[in-house]
């Protein structure tokens, strides 16, 4: 099992920039691929952004890619996800979660922080 707890999110003006980070607990973090997710009220969560387990392989929905990426660091325990050129609509409660697999991209994602609020203001 793994912990993970979020941090970075607050309010920012449209084109702006964020950086999400999330430090997880144990020492087989590198097990793990990792992924962010998104969700806004009356909507399901979404996937944003995943890496494998050693940072190699990378993935993001079309809405984000191009302005968002996600990074890792095994040494440390954390997955960062940096955020370019907001806009209102990526306004949402961002979520990073955990996928105890090899296979890439995982089929589920197992852990799950408790999320961070970004707002992007218009």
């Amino acid at each position: 099992q793994v912990q993970l707890v979020e941090s970075g999110g607050g309010l920012v003006q449209a084109g702006g920039s964020l950086r999400l980070s999330c430090a997880a607990s144990g020492r087989t973090f590198s097990d793990y691929a990792m992924g962010w997710f998104r969700q806004v009220p009356g909507k399901e969560r979404e996937f944003v952004a995943g890496i494998s387990r050693r940072g190699g392989y990378t993935a993001y929905v079309d809405l984000v890619k191009g302005r968002f990426t996600a990074s890792r660091d095994n040494a440390k325990n954390t997955v960062d996800l940096q955020m370019n050129s907001l806009k209102p609509e990526d306004t949402a409660v961002y979520y990073c979660a955990a996928a105890p697999t090899r296979e890439w991209p995982p089929r589920r994602y197992a852990y799950w922080g408790q999320g961070t609020q970004v707002t992007v203001s218009s």
